[in-house]
């Protein structure tokens, strides 16, 4: 699998990196339902074994029970990747409601328990997972670039932040990576956040880029209809109308093209992120072997400007909608 260097790090990354929001487990409303931890060590297993050489991860992802996982995935292979996980979300012990803080003991605390989740002497990515509070940020920022000094974390970067967002921080520290939502259903980065990141040198690890399962071209309203109560989706945006039945649509008209290259609407949904020039790499899910067999082949799908037109032209109805 290529391998792209992540900012101004030394850090060459995979263009697929594995994703384990959904491995977290069945945490209540920011869960994904019910998940075997084994079949999530398997995943992880054959991720590696594939030639993914990153997993992004945080705190927030079952509350904990994600970062655990990966650690024990990790006790049992031979491959070492590169793991990269968050703070800026706490939970009481007994409740899954996240609330977000951004305080300079609380981060210290945060990583701290990563460090002891994840079986771990040093982080190789610690991120912001998200700019909320805003007016903690700097606060947040000095917090990771302190971290840095002592050799708690390799390199530090941002989730979720906007331009001028960026400029501040970085101003403070240089920003190793962002991860933004960038998808076909969103594309809100790519007029500002992404062109800058290219220009300052900033890596970018898109998360989200399957629109939460509905680029996979397996969902309809029965399925929709038959979501789990505990799956956060519910409170999605895009799996409720109009927006859920625009991207169907848009999803369906994709599957000519991805019939033409003998590929998945998965894997041309992914290759799309990829061949944007400011990303590093992209984040996929997976909640077993077959989910993951099914995406990895997009890292090898190459596509004309023809086709990135026609795809621009067929997601315009639904793009950041």
């Amino acid at each position: 699998m290529e391998r792209r260097q992540l900012g101004q790090s030394e850090l060459n990354i995979s263009t697929l990196g594995l994703g384990s929001w959904a491995i977290g487990g069945n945490i209540g409303e920011w869960g994904w339902g019910v998940q075997s931890e084994k079949e999530s060590i398997a995943v992880i297993h054959a991720a590696l074994e594939r030639g993914i050489n990153w997993i992004d991860t945080a705190p927030a992802y079952g509350l904990g029970n994600s970062e655990r996982v990966i650690a024990k995935a990790l006790k049992q292979t031979r491959y070492a990747p590169y793991v990269f996980t968050k703070c800026g979300f706490r939970w009481n012990d007994g409740e899954s409601e996240l609330k977000p803080t951004l305080l300079r003991e609380s981060i210290l605390e945060e990583v701290d328990n990563s460090l002891s989740r994840l079986g771990v002497d040093c982080i190789d990515l610690y991120q912001i997972h998200s700019p909320n509070p805003q007016q903690d940020i700097e606060q947040a920022w000095e917090t990771l670039s302190e971290l840095k000094r002592i050799g708690k974390v390799r390199h530090i970067g941002v989730s979720n932040f906007s331009k001028s967002q960026l400029e501040t921080v970085n101003n403070i520290a240089p920003v190793t990576s962002l991860q933004p939502p960038y998808s076909l259903v969103n594309q809100t980065v790519a007029e500002e956040v992404l062109p800058w990141c290219q220009d300052n040198k900033v890596g970018v690890i898109n998360h989200s880029s399957m629109g939460h399962g509905l680029l996979t071209g397996s969902w309809n309203t029965e399925r929709r209809a038959n979501l789990e109560v505990s799956d956060w989706r519910h409170k999605s945006h895009l799996f409720t109308d109009p927006v859920f039945s625009r991207v169907l649509d848009a999803v369906d008209k994709l599957s000519s093209m991805a019939a033409d290259k003998h590929a998945l609407i998965a894997q041309l949904s992914l290759a799309w992120t990829l061949h944007h020039p400011a990303t590093t790499g992209t984040i996929i899910g997976a909640r077993n072997i077959h989910q993951l067999e099914d995406l990895l082949p997009a890292c090898e799908l190459r596509l004309s400007q023809d086709d990135m037109a026609l795809i621009h032209q067929l997601f315009e109805p639904v793009k950041d909608s």
